[in-house]
């Protein structure tokens, strides 16, 4: 089967309820785009309301809070929300990277793998069914012998010793208290949590969750989105040949890409869109294939999307591709178009400006240039 990329993109625009918005809960929302980014929290709440009709601000708290979506750190070691039933396979797959037992991260953060497993047992008994807070998890951490060389790693800001105890399944974030991020086990704390499944099995989730956002897509831009293509090629190769039914090869401009078999004929019936949207920081839109493909962000443009420490800005997205980005500057919209790009309507962007309000609950000024 053949199809265009104006195909894919206007595809991916209406798989992930952006191209026409949806009354779709926060739960529904989070499956459908494969987890939500969630390092920055009001990202995340923008990137929801940003696909919902009517936007209810505070709605990821609430769902956080009756525990319909996880927190925790997943995809590419970042903050995540996930839905419970996905989140085992997920995490699956990341692990099966065993990143911290290469050594140059052993000699990055000090921590051998032997000691990797033996704090993974620590945490998750010393977690038992309550919920810690950084210090209170670390100190008891340290008090136990052993362990007191590791107070700095497991204080970083960054979690990087803690992310792999996520993704063998010994623990993911709980609920707040107060401005403090607290720990819990997914035992104890994830709706029908039965464990950290094999690998192949976890695939077969996974890898169509992931297409039925994203696709179609290659292997190679699945392990980019997933682990930052640190995945061993015969490893990768076997994922997807565990799948195998599930997925269809399509010719995307002369170019082999996977999508689900369920959705083939669905993507060769859809015609290119003209939506405009002006997307959060960090969107899965954007994420999805990553801010290295030409064909959503120009290439010349990468370095404005994608900016210093790993921040992704907000964009404004035409015909399927990245146009531009934008950014609240004294109290306005200051959306900034590439100078390149195709000719943006101006009532599409009034009417976005106007769709941001309804999903922060302010009202503001758009000013609109060309950079």
């Amino acid at each position: 089967m053949k199809v265009t990329q104006e195909q894919v993109l206007a595809w991916r625009l209406r798989q992930q309820s952006l191209e026409p918005r949806t009354t779709s809960t926060v739960r529904q929302l989070v499956g459908r785009l494969a987890g939500v980014q969630a390092q920055v929290a009001s990202a995340a709440e923008l990137a929801i309301g940003t696909r919902r009709r009517a936007p209810r601000p505070g709605a990821v708290e609430r769902a956080l809070a009756d525990r319909t979506v996880v927190r925790t750190w997943s995809m590419r070691g970042t903050l995540h929300l996930l839905l419970p039933e996905q989140m085992a396979a997920f995490q699956s797959l990341l692990a099966a990277a065993r990143t911290w037992e290469k050594p140059s991260w052993q000699r990055s953060f000090g921590v051998t793998p032997t000691q990797m497993t033996a704090l993974g047992d620590a945490v998750e008994e010393i977690l038992g069914d309550d919920a810690l807070t950084r210090q209170e998890l670390t100190e008891a951490v340290v008090a136990r012998p052993g362990f007191g060389e590791l107070r700095e790693q497991l204080t970083s800001g960054w979690g990087t010793v803690l992310k792999p105890l996520a993704w063998t399944g010994r623990l993911c974030h709980g609920p707040n208290r107060g401005n403090r991020t607290t720990f819990v086990t997914p035992r104890s704390h994830v709706p029908g949590w039965s464990g950290i499944p094999e690998p192949e099995e976890a695939a077969r989730t996974a890898i169509p969750a992931y297409l039925r956002a994203h696709g179609p897509a290659t292997a190679e831009a699945f392990d980019a989105w997933l682990i930052r293509g640190l995945s061993r090629k015969a490893v990768l190769r076997s994922l997807f040949a565990a799948a195998g039914d599930l997925l269809t090869s399509v010719d995307v401009d002369g170019e082999p890409a996977w999508i689900r078999t369920e959705d083939a004929d669905a993507l060769a019936r859809t015609k290119p869109s003209k939506a405009v949207r002006l997307l959060s920081g960090f969107d899965q839109y954007v994420l999805g294939p990553g801010t290295a493909d030409p064909r959503v962000v120009p290439a010349s443009r990468r370095k404005a999307v994608s900016r210093t420490a790993g921040w992704i800005a907000p964009v404004v997205v035409h015909r399927g591709r990245v146009a531009g980005v934008w950014d609240i500057v004294d109290g306005t919209v200051d959306v900034q178009l590439f100078a390149e790009s195709d000719e943006v309507p101006a009532d599409g962007l009034e009417a976005e400006a106007a769709h941001l309000a309804r999903c922060t609950g302010e009202v503001r000024e758009l000013r609109v240039r060309r950079v």
